[in-house]
């Protein structure tokens, strides 16, 4: 896939603009009405970009994408149990948004090549193996609906919106969904669904639901003013920032956002990605370096 120099500059852009950033993880503690944060750790610690977290479904460990010393970014992981950092790939290439697969045998990613073309791709979980699952779509982010079917930002070319599109592997059937949506996709816990950011309009943005099922869109919330960043805890409730605090929402019985208690806000700085582990009492926190 050959991507002209005009997409390589937007995706830039929109994506790994934020050079300098680092991940800070929370203990994470849910009781009632009451989400804190506390014992705040930078487990990244290093100069550079440090982003996109994203956890293991099942052990202590965080995958992200971090810049090497030449400025392409590889894969690496943080065992939180052990203290101990892991690098994942190393390679020619650029890898990002690293995704454990949902059969937990491999971690896809963003493959950006020096030849111009960008792929989703997949690695096994040493790093080795290589394999390309889409070179036919300008693939931004993505999510996996199953082992088969994935969610995907689609970059718009020539000025064109992002778009969303639901992807069916075994058939490579490829439908789109929705237009001018943003870069956070997600599972919705105990439900067989996605979550996308619709950006309907300026100031206006809005958390919507895919159901699988039906595939159907319907409205979850409004997100805070023009800020796109969400993760879902196991019982339903959403966690986003304003880029200094944390505030979360029950969808199903709140409409406005209450703001997280932080014990220790000292490191939080340009809050952007977000993310929560399977039991729900870690949060890993990209802020500016």
């Amino acid at each position: 896939m050959k991507i002209l120099a005009l997409f390589f500059c937007c995706f830039s852009a929109i994506t790994y603009a934020q050079t300098g950033s680092e991940i800070i993880l929370f203990d994470l503690k849910v009781k009632k009405k009451k989400t804190t944060l506390s014992n705040p750790q930078n487990i990244t610690n290093h100069t550079g970009y440090d982003n996109q977290p994203s956890f293991h479904l099942g052990e202590p460990i965080i995958y992200y994408a971090s810049f090497n010393d030449q400025g392409r970014s590889d894969i690496k992981s943080y065992n939180y149990e052990t203290q101990t950092t892991h690098q994942v790939t190393e390679t020619t290439e650029r890898e990002y948004s690293p995704t454990l697969t949902p059969d937990k045998t491999g971690i896809s990613c963003i493959i950006q090549r020096d030849n111009g073309a960008q792929d989703l791709g997949k690695y096994s979980l040493d790093g080795k193996d290589p394999y390309v699952i889409i070179d036919s779509l300008v693939v931004g982010y993505h999510v996996w609906a199953d082992n088969s079917h994935l969610a995907l930002f689609v970059l718009g070319k020539d000025g064109a919106p992002n778009t969303l599109h639901y992807l069916r592997l075994p058939t490579q059937a490829d439908t789109i969904i929705a237009e001018n949506i943003g870069r956070a996709l997600h599972r919705i816990p105990n439900e067989r669904a996605i979550s996308f950011v619709h950006k309907a309009a300026a100031g206006n943005w809005q958390i919507k639901k895919l159901n699988l099922q039906t595939m159907q869109v319907s409205f979850i919330a409004n997100t805070l003013p023009e800020h796109e960043d969400i993760a879902w805890l196991p019982d339903g409730r959403l966690i986003t920032s304003d880029g200094t605090k944390l505030f979360v929402l029950n969808p199903r019985k709140e409409k406005t956002w209450g703001e997280v208690t932080v014990t220790d806000s000292s490191l939080l700085k340009g809050i952007t990605r977000l993310a929560v582990n399977t039991k729900g009492d870690k949060l890993a926190v990209v802020v500016s370096e």
